[in-house]
């Protein structure tokens, strides 16, 4: 074994933590996992070990998140900009600086939150827009290649249209489904992993599935107005995390 004790340890957890937002939320806050991960491995080698992961909890959602709870207008619109944010976010990794990136989307995160809690918990509806989807969806694509964390935009784009809130997890899932599989060759490049990665990697599927069910039995417990409560609060942890990453540098 290539990886200190800990790794054994938090991996497991970090797992477990992503996993469980993917069964609730549909996912995108993986960002929220990383971190663990990165107390006893160094981030990008942190980064490529979950990604194929992340394709494990994609298949497990499967079984909650199946095509009816798919938002396809919106999908039309969304993929395509996660394909050229993801093609965009690959070209500049070397040419931007990261923590600037982090920043940017700190601010936004946050200020959309803000509004949200300002309002106290009301989401101002919003109407479909396909120019204001593809944004997001180049956007998204951008920052998970950048900063781990796509899902604040995309959650910003879906929210206000107030879709059910089963529509608003599968959406999401299926989503970062795409955006995984778009992800996981440049991340295996980035840091290619080790016999002991993989043994890792593997020691992680079982929390890969006890996670999904937890999240998914989560999301039958909440009501859609407590479920949209959570996203912000999520959106705020995300955007403070953001945050720190910026000015840490």
């Amino acid at each position: 074994m290539d990886h200190p004790w800990l790794a054994w340890l938090l991996a497991p957890l970090a797992t477990t933590l992503i996993a469980g937002l993917k069964g609730a939320f549909g996912g995108g806050f993986a960002l929220l996992g990383i971190p663990l991960l990165a107390l006893a491995m160094d981030p990008v080698e942190a980064g490529a070990m979950l990604a194929p992961l992340f394709l494990a909890m994609d298949v497990a959602a499967f079984r909650y998140w199946k095509p009816g709870t798919w938002s396809k207008p919106d999908l039309k619109v969304l993929l395509p900009g996660l394909a050229m944010g993801v093609v965009i976010g690959t070209a500049i990794v070397a040419l931007l600086p990261r923590d600037g990136v982090a920043l940017a989307m700190a601010v936004v995160t946050l200020g959309f939150a803000a509004k949200y809690f300002v309002g106290q918990g009301e989401v101002a509806p919003r109407p479909r827009n396909a120019a204001r989807g593809v944004l997001a969806g180049t956007a998204s694509g951008i920052t998970t290649m950048l900063a781990h964390s796509g899902g604040p935009p995309l959650a910003m784009y879906l929210l206000p249209l107030q879709l059910p809130k089963a529509v608003y997890a599968g959406t999401t899932s299926i989503y970062f489904t795409v955006a995984n599989l778009l992800k996981v060759g440049p991340w295996l490049m980035a840091a290619p992993p080790t016999p002991g990665t993989w043994l890792l990697m593997g020691a992680c599927l079982p929390f890969v599935w006890l996670g999904v069910w937890g999240g998914w039995t989560l999301h039958q417990r909440l009501d859609q107005k407590r479920l949209y409560w959570w996203c912000h609060i999520l959106l705020v942890a995300t955007g403070l995390k953001l945050l720190w990453d910026g000015l840490a540098g």
